[in-house]
């Protein structure tokens, strides 16, 4: 029998996790806040569609979801109609939104109760990962349930890796959002000081993409960078959000995040300049703006 599984959010990141499990040849019913989004979904692939969260979970032995912000992970678990009210005994929860790590342990106190499990699993690699099925996904939780689930998320992954306990996934994505800020900031830096200087650009990451400097972001962002094409990728809202997440985290942990916070209201100034729906990368922006405004200044 094929195994029955379910998703909850058909974003830019859930849609194609959740069409991956279809292609794999597993049971797979969705649930969408929009229900015209979960249409679409089944217009392309095979499987079912419920009316609430709680439908969808119902007789699955995984669940799965992807969505914005901790209210929204509430409303899909802990309302009236969330999967938590049919939850099969000894079923798994894995959550892959990108929330807080009180929250991670709040929700995995429930399935607890429940004679459920709970895993807390945010993803890297974006939009263009999932639908490759080439997703990073950090885990948090007991080690049984994630060793079930670790089988199903391989089918949209190419690493999963359990950190400890409930939160440890969160806390873990946390750091991840962390060195992109850096680094999104530096590469910005490093362009605009080029640019300035009177080099070619693409020339220069030609040269230092070869050495210590390289990184993802300066792989795959450089050109969209310098073109002034942010209509794409992850949008600043959301690492926005994200930060708030980690700044939050770093008053109740004691941690020392500068640069962070530095960054977090660089992508503010972002913001204000209507780019919130622009890739992360439009930091560059930031800097161009401002040297034009010195410019008139002077």
């Amino acid at each position: 029998m094929k195994q029955k599984v379910a998703f909850l959010g058909l974003g830019v990141m859930g849609y194609p996790m959740a069409g991956h499990l279809s292609r794999q040849g597993f049971e797979v019913t969705v649930y969408n806040r929009t229900a015209a989004r979960a249409e679409s979904w089944m217009s392309e692939f095979s499987g079912q569609m419920a009316a609430t969260p709680a439908d969808a979970a119902y007789g699955a032995e995984i669940v799965f979801a992807c969505v914005g912000q901790d209210e929204d992970v509430r409303a899909i678990t802990i309302s009236s109609q969330g999967a938590f009210e049919t939850l099969k005994k000894g079923a798994i929860f894995v959550d892959h939104t990108t929330a807080s790590a009180a929250l991670a342990r709040e929700l995995a106190k429930h399935c607890q109760q429940q004679d459920c499990h709970f895993i807390d699993a945010p993803v890297s690699g974006g939009q263009q990962g999932a639908e490759n099925g080439r997703l990073t996904i950090m885990c948090g939780g007991e080690e049984s349930p994630f060793t079930k689930a670790t089988t199903v998320m391989e089918c949209y992954a190419q690493s999963v890796k359990l950190l400890g306990p409930s939160g440890s996934g969160q806390l873990c994505k946390m750091v991840n959002q962390i060195c992109i800020a850096g680094l999104l900031q530096g590469l910005a830096e490093g362009l605009h000081f080029a640019q300035t200087a009177g080099l070619d650009a693409n020339d220069v990451i030609e040269v230092i993409s070869k050495g210590a400097a390289q990184s993802w972001q300066m792989d795959n962002r450089h050109k969209t960078m310098l073109a002034n094409e942010f209509e794409h990728g992850f949008a600043v809202d959301w690492m926005r959000k994200d930060l708030g997440i980690v700044l939050q985290e770093a008053r109740r942990n004691g941690s020392q995040l500068p640069v962070t916070a530095l960054v977090d209201q660089f992508y503010a100034d972002v913001q204000a300049a209507g780019g919130g729906r622009w890739d992360t990368s439009s930091l560059l922006t930031r800097l161009q703006n401002k040297m034009k405004l010195d410019e008139k200044l002077v």
